[in-house]
């Protein structure tokens, strides 16, 4: 009998609560905090193998579990390979990544991502911005306290290099900023408001076209009574970039159908199906997560449910969960409880019941088949060194990139800006719809790769990754043919897609 991948009721310190939320009503007065929403998979493997699954550049690391993923193989993959030879690698274009604290090591990891990946390329273009002040001076991380302080700094950390790598490993001729937002320290007003404030400086700040990736989030449902009007206020934000041409993608989260609500510490867990703004505004494109399987699949036994063999290429819904066994385990998804669809998802209301519904799109977020990422801050609290990340934190900064392609194209045939990407998306995905294509490479005229379910094992050892239930507030969400509350259209074949982008008006 196949097992469906769902949460079972046991922890995984080393993995870091994704989509959370805490803090009082939908007041101006109200109280927002985050935690990083990557996933950083741990030092010591759950397998070990007598051949590593992943062994990292020089200073070398290796995983004898996590497969990981360089700029090379993210690029085969994925199409882009295509573009970057094509000599479409992003100039001209502006990538804002959004993060709490920022890095202190910033510019220096980025360089030796570059001098490792990209050493025939000019350096890497890239600024870390602090508008709002910079309260890390002199941080140390010795002990967690919570939330906010010296040890979530540290966490962000991690987040913010991420998103710089990988927004760069795409587009590594675009111009990238780390736009670093203070949680709590900015009078006594934290969290979401600030980065709302800095980001309405980048879009005063930065060019027409600029892209914005946003890699946090919390449950809709902690704006309460006044939800609809607080989200709409924060949207404002969205519309001003938007017209100048900006344009904004978020994480759709990876608490699957599900969510932690404010209670203390983020300990509860809402009772129904929830979503995550800023994903679910209309204003933004949200990116969902799949487990890219390249050169690698899993091949579960009785004893060993992540079990794999070499060889093969394939791309499943991310639903790790069985490996995790909570916190972050798979991808976001489900239907708004309080905006309704836009125009642009007209064609989705016999699944989305005329609500707004997520992900749009995915890419790759699983943790095994994690992307690398170089870091040295906060050595009190990390590794420093090479490690490898997932989560549909990963997802938005690389979708970032591909934007930054198509607006590179665009700006090629002298056409201006996308701006909101969402109608620009569903034009490529609705005419897919008749002919969804779930094959690895594409029948290249699809746009998007469709993730539909697949099977991996026989017998009593198979698993099943079809839905993104997480810890069961209601029913999961199931990965269909065509448009689906798990993945979106799937994943883009990105030739394909950054072309479908820069034809359109």
């Amino acid at each position: 009998m196949f097992r469906r991948l769902r949460m079972v009721a046991r922890g995984v310190a080393s993995v870091a609560v994704l989509l959370v939320s805490m803090g009082g009503g939908a007041t101006g007065a109200a109280s927002y905090a985050f935690v990083p929403m990557a996933i950083d998979a741990p030092d010591s493997p759950v397998v070990a193998t007598a051949t590593p699954a992943c062994t990292s550049p020089a200073p070398v690391h290796t995983s004898g579990f996590f497969h990981c993923y360089s700029p090379a193989d993210i690029a085969a993959a994925y199409g882009v390979d295509k573009l970057h030879a094509a000599g479409n690698l992003g100039q001209g274009q502006t990538i804002v990544l959004v993060d709490s604290y920022g890095s202190p090591t910033a510019a220096n990891d980025i360089s030796f991502f570059h001098d490792t990946f990209y050493p025939n390329l000019p350096p890497a273009s890239f600024e870390q911005w602090f508008p709002l002040g910079n309260p890390t001076t002199n941080y140390v991380c010795n002990k967690d306290r919570g939330l906010s302080g010296p040890c979530s700094a540290a966490g962000w950390s991690g987040e913010a290099t991420l998103d710089i790598e990988w927004a760069y490993a795409i587009a590594p001729l675009a111009h990238i900023v780390l736009l670093a937002t203070p949680p709590a320290e900015t009078l006594g007003v934290p969290g979401l408001p600030n980065m709302f404030k800095a980001m309405q400086m980048a879009i005063d700040r930065f060019p027409a076209g600029t892209i914005f990736s946003q890699s946090f989030g919390l449950a809709e449902n902690t704006f309460g009574g006044a939800a609809l009007n607080q989200m709409t206020a924060f949207g404002q934000t969205y519309k001003n970039g938007e017209a100048k041409g900006d344009t904004f993608l978020a994480s759709s989260g990876d608490q699957g159908n599900g969510g932690n609500d404010k209670t203390h510490k983020l300990s509860g867990i809402y009772s129904t199906t929830v979503v995550g703004f800023p994903a679910i505004s209309p204003e933004v494109t949200a990116v969902g997560g799949t487990q890219l399987m390249y050169g690698w699949t899993l091949s579960p036994t009785s004893t060993n449910p992540q079990a794999f063999i070499n060889g093969g290429n394939t791309e499943a819904l991310w639903n790790e969960c069985a490996l995790f066994g909570g916190g972050n385990c798979v991808t976001g998804g489900g239907v708004s409880s309080f905006f309704t669809a836009p125009a642009y998802q007209s064609g989705q209301s016999g699944i989305n019941g005329g609500m707004r519904s997520i992900p749009d799109l995915s890419w790759s977020a699983a943790v095994n088949g994690g992307v690398l990422v170089y870091i040295t801050s906060y050595p009190t609290a990390q590794r420093a060194g090479w490690h490898i990340f997932g989560g549909t934190s990963a997802s938005s900064p690389q979708m970032a990139g591909v934007v930054a392609l198509a607006e590179t194209r665009r700006a090629q045939l002298g056409k201006g800006p996308l701006g909101n990407l969402g109608p620009h998306v569903y034009v490529l995905g609705n005419h897919d719809a008749s002919k969804p294509d779930s094959s690895f490479n594409g029948s290249g005229t699809s746009y998007f790769r469709d993730i539909v379910p697949q099977t991996f094992g026989t017998g009593s050892s198979a698993i099943t990754l079809d839905n993104n239930q997480w810890t069961d507030p209601a029913a999961p969400y199931f990965a269909l043919a065509g448009y689906d509350l798990t993945t979106g259209f799937g994943s883009p074949h990105a030739d394909v897609f950054v072309n479908g982008l820069a034809a359109q008006p």
